[in-house]
């Protein structure tokens, strides 16, 4: 037997069969049951293919990111568009693909990166890169190197205590799964990631 719908006209107020008490019986048990399966089907779909919540751990991305800042990270963004610089990453540690770091992109594949004295250049122009407050600046130098394809160089926004790319050197393009969405706790976090 299939189900079937059938469409209501003005002033009918026939009740559909099994809803006579209103929808609390055995149909509005089922009806409750059937749209929980789906809500639970529709969030695993979300959690699992697109949208993965993620504890940052440790202050290299202060102060966009907190240590214990829960967030979402868009598991798909990077499987239908590209990479950008400024984008906030999560990866696979390059030195040890069981741990995660969460990153900015500074170099896209091609870039010709150098720092001098904290100060970042990238195809010869100085970045500008409000999301690093002076106090959190260091004063480290790197080398000119340019980026080969599917190499993308990444720093913490908290420059004098983190290890990034200046360290462990570029990561490649398929170590980087995901780019941070939103942050949902603790509740004064809460907000895009920029």
């Amino acid at each position: 037997m299939s189900d079937q719908a059938q469409a209501e006209q003005p002033g009918d107020r026939r009740a559909a069969p099994g809803n006579e008490d209103g929808g609390h019986g055995l149909g509005g048990v089922h009806s409750w049951l059937r749209d929980l399966v789906v809500s639970v089907a529709i969030s695993a779909f979300i959690i699992i293919f697109l949208y993965q919540p993620v504890r940052v751990e440790g202050t290299s991305m202060l102060p966009m990111l907190e240590d214990q800042d829960r967030l979402f990270i868009n598991k798909i963004a990077y499987r239908v568009g590209d990479i950008h610089q400024g984008d906030v990453v999560v990866f696979q540690y390059p030195r040890d693909r069981t741990k995660s770091y969460i990153k900015r992109v500074i170099g896209l594949p091609g870039d010709d990166i150098r720092i001098e004295h904290g100060r970042v250049y990238v195809n010869g122009a100085q970045l500008k890169e409000p999301y690093v407050p002076n106090r959190y600046t260091d004063d480290k130098s790197q080398p000119e190197m340019v980026l080969a394809p599917n190499q993308y160089f990444v720093m913490g926004d908290h420059r004098s205590i983190s290890s990034d790319s200046r360290d462990f050197g570029p990561v490649d393009r398929e170590l980087i799964y995901g780019k941070a969405a939103f942050v949902y706790w603790p509740m004064e976090q809460v907000g895009v990631v920029r």
